[in-house]
Protein backbone atom coordinates (compact mmCIF):
# COMPACT_ATOMS: atom_id res chain seq x y z
CA UNK A 1 0.00 0.00 0.00
CA UNK A 2 2.96 2.73 1.00
CA UNK A 3 4.53 1.78 -2.10
CA UNK A 4 1.41 2.27 -4.59
CA UNK A 5 0.72 5.69 -2.64
CA UNK A 6 4.30 6.89 -2.48
CA UNK A 7 4.51 6.27 -6.78
CA UNK A 8 0.53 8.16 -6.88
CA UNK A 9 2.31 11.15 -5.19
CA UNK A 10 5.39 11.18 -7.60
CA UNK A 11 3.15 11.26 -10.93
CA UNK A 12 1.12 13.94 -9.41
CA UNK A 13 4.29 15.95 -8.25
CA UNK A 14 4.69 17.47 -11.80
CA UNK A 15 2.85 20.15 -12.76
CA UNK A 16 -0.02 19.01 -15.65
CA UNK A 17 1.37 20.47 -19.11
CA UNK A 18 4.60 20.29 -18.39
CA UNK A 19 7.15 17.49 -19.46
CA UNK A 20 10.69 17.29 -18.64
CA UNK A 21 13.30 16.86 -20.95
CA UNK A 22 14.20 13.39 -22.11
CA UNK A 23 17.79 14.69 -22.99
CA UNK A 24 19.83 17.59 -22.61
CA UNK A 25 20.64 17.42 -26.17
CA UNK A 26 18.18 17.57 -28.57
CA UNK A 27 20.04 18.60 -31.56
CA UNK A 28 22.55 15.80 -30.74
CA UNK A 29 19.59 13.15 -30.50
CA UNK A 30 18.16 14.36 -33.68
CA UNK A 31 21.63 13.81 -35.50
CA UNK A 32 21.90 10.38 -33.61
CA UNK A 33 18.25 9.76 -35.18
CA UNK A 34 19.12 10.77 -38.62
CA UNK A 35 22.26 8.91 -38.91
CA UNK A 36 20.33 5.71 -37.00
CA UNK A 37 18.19 5.56 -39.74
CA UNK A 38 20.62 5.54 -42.49
CA UNK A 39 22.63 2.59 -40.36
CA UNK A 40 21.47 -1.44 -41.20
CA UNK A 41 21.25 -3.22 -37.99
CA UNK A 42 23.36 -6.46 -38.41
CA UNK A 43 21.17 -8.32 -36.64
CA UNK A 44 17.98 -7.77 -37.90
CA UNK A 45 19.22 -6.95 -41.78
CA UNK A 46 15.82 -5.36 -42.81
CA UNK A 47 15.35 -2.89 -39.81
CA UNK A 48 17.66 0.06 -39.36
CA UNK A 49 19.74 1.14 -35.81
CA UNK A 50 16.81 3.55 -34.89
CA UNK A 51 14.06 0.91 -35.68
CA UNK A 52 15.56 -2.13 -34.13
CA UNK A 53 15.55 -3.45 -30.24
CA UNK A 54 18.59 -5.65 -30.65
CA UNK A 55 21.03 -5.54 -28.67
CA UNK A 56 24.15 -4.98 -31.10
CA UNK A 57 21.55 -2.34 -32.15
CA UNK A 58 21.37 -0.35 -29.34
CA UNK A 59 24.98 -0.46 -28.99
CA UNK A 60 25.79 1.29 -32.23
CA UNK A 61 23.26 4.08 -31.56
CA UNK A 62 25.22 4.61 -28.03
CA UNK A 63 28.53 4.42 -30.09
CA UNK A 64 27.08 7.02 -32.84
CA UNK A 65 26.19 9.12 -29.85
CA UNK A 66 29.28 8.93 -27.58
CA UNK A 67 31.47 9.65 -31.69
CA UNK A 68 29.07 12.77 -32.49
CA UNK A 69 29.66 13.80 -28.34
CA UNK A 70 32.93 13.51 -28.87
CA UNK A 71 33.00 15.95 -31.78
CA UNK A 72 33.16 13.64 -34.93
CA UNK A 73 31.08 14.33 -38.24
CA UNK A 74 28.52 12.18 -39.34
CA UNK A 75 30.77 11.13 -42.52
CA UNK A 76 33.49 9.95 -39.86
CA UNK A 77 31.36 8.02 -37.56
CA UNK A 78 30.28 6.26 -40.82
CA UNK A 79 33.46 5.91 -42.29
CA UNK A 80 34.48 3.82 -38.74
CA UNK A 81 31.70 2.06 -39.13
CA UNK A 82 32.00 1.09 -42.58
CA UNK A 83 35.45 -0.03 -41.52
CA UNK A 84 34.65 -1.84 -38.98
CA UNK A 85 31.25 -3.92 -40.02
CA UNK A 86 31.41 -2.79 -44.03
CA UNK A 87 29.35 -1.82 -46.31
CA UNK A 88 26.67 -4.12 -45.56
CA UNK A 89 25.97 -1.25 -42.35
CA UNK A 90 24.83 0.95 -44.94
CA UNK A 91 21.54 1.11 -46.35
CA UNK A 92 22.43 3.20 -49.56
CA UNK A 93 25.96 1.12 -50.04
CA UNK A 94 28.12 2.53 -52.41
CA UNK A 95 28.51 1.45 -55.90
CA UNK A 96 31.46 -0.47 -56.76
CA UNK A 97 32.89 -3.65 -57.81
CA UNK A 98 31.71 -5.53 -54.26
CA UNK A 99 28.32 -4.06 -54.41
CA UNK A 100 27.81 -4.26 -57.74
CA UNK A 101 25.27 -7.70 -58.03
CA UNK A 102 23.98 -5.85 -55.09
CA UNK A 103 22.76 -2.64 -57.48
CA UNK A 104 22.44 -4.33 -60.32
CA UNK A 105 20.97 -7.73 -59.69
CA UNK A 106 16.95 -6.38 -59.21
CA UNK A 107 18.06 -4.91 -63.05
CA UNK A 108 19.19 -8.42 -64.26
CA UNK A 109 16.30 -10.23 -62.57
CA UNK A 110 13.78 -7.89 -64.63
CA UNK A 111 15.79 -8.43 -67.90
CA UNK A 112 16.03 -12.32 -67.27
CA UNK A 113 12.17 -12.53 -66.55
CA UNK A 114 11.27 -10.44 -69.04
CA UNK A 115 13.69 -12.31 -71.53
CA UNK A 116 12.24 -15.74 -69.94
CA UNK A 117 8.71 -14.72 -71.23
CA UNK A 118 9.15 -13.26 -74.29
CA UNK A 119 10.56 -16.57 -75.15
CA UNK A 120 7.90 -18.34 -73.57
CA UNK A 121 5.06 -16.46 -75.53
CA UNK A 122 7.26 -17.06 -78.75
CA UNK A 123 7.22 -21.14 -78.23
CA UNK A 124 3.61 -20.57 -77.44
CA UNK A 125 2.68 -18.68 -80.88
CA UNK A 126 4.66 -21.85 -82.22
CA UNK A 127 2.40 -24.25 -81.20
CA UNK A 128 -0.34 -22.69 -82.01
CA UNK A 129 0.51 -21.87 -85.30
CA UNK A 130 1.33 -25.45 -85.36
CA UNK A 131 -1.45 -26.75 -84.36
CA UNK A 132 -3.42 -24.90 -87.23
CA UNK A 133 -1.92 -26.24 -90.12
CA UNK A 134 -3.56 -29.82 -89.15
CA UNK A 135 -5.41 -31.02 -92.14
CA UNK A 136 -9.18 -31.47 -91.63
CA UNK A 137 -9.11 -35.21 -91.84
CA UNK A 138 -6.24 -34.60 -88.81
CA UNK A 139 -8.54 -32.18 -87.04
CA UNK A 140 -11.41 -34.86 -87.11
CA UNK A 141 -9.61 -37.72 -85.81
CA UNK A 142 -8.51 -34.90 -83.14
CA UNK A 143 -12.05 -34.46 -82.20
CA UNK A 144 -13.27 -38.11 -82.06
CA UNK A 145 -10.20 -39.14 -80.03
CA UNK A 146 -11.10 -36.41 -77.20
CA UNK A 147 -14.81 -37.26 -77.71
CA UNK A 148 -14.16 -40.76 -77.13
CA UNK A 149 -15.48 -42.07 -80.05
CA UNK A 150 -12.82 -43.74 -81.50
CA UNK A 151 -10.61 -46.61 -80.12
CA UNK A 152 -7.10 -45.23 -79.64
CA UNK A 153 -5.29 -48.10 -80.57
CA UNK A 154 -7.25 -48.77 -84.16
CA UNK A 155 -5.79 -45.11 -85.40
CA UNK A 156 -2.32 -45.56 -84.55
CA UNK A 157 -0.72 -47.66 -87.50
CA UNK A 158 1.64 -50.44 -86.01
CA UNK A 159 5.29 -50.79 -86.43
CA UNK A 160 4.78 -53.37 -89.86
CA UNK A 161 2.48 -50.86 -90.90
CA UNK A 162 4.58 -48.23 -93.76
CA UNK A 163 3.42 -44.81 -92.64
CA UNK A 164 1.95 -42.75 -95.54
Amino acid sequence: MVCAFGSGAMVHAAEPGTATPVVANQALEDEVLELSHKLRCLVCQNQSIAESNAPLAIDLRNQVREQLESGKSKDDVIDYLVERYGDFVLYEPPFKATTMLLWGGPAALLIGGAGWLALRLRRRQAEAAAQENLSTAERDRARALLAGDTPVTADIPSAEEPRS
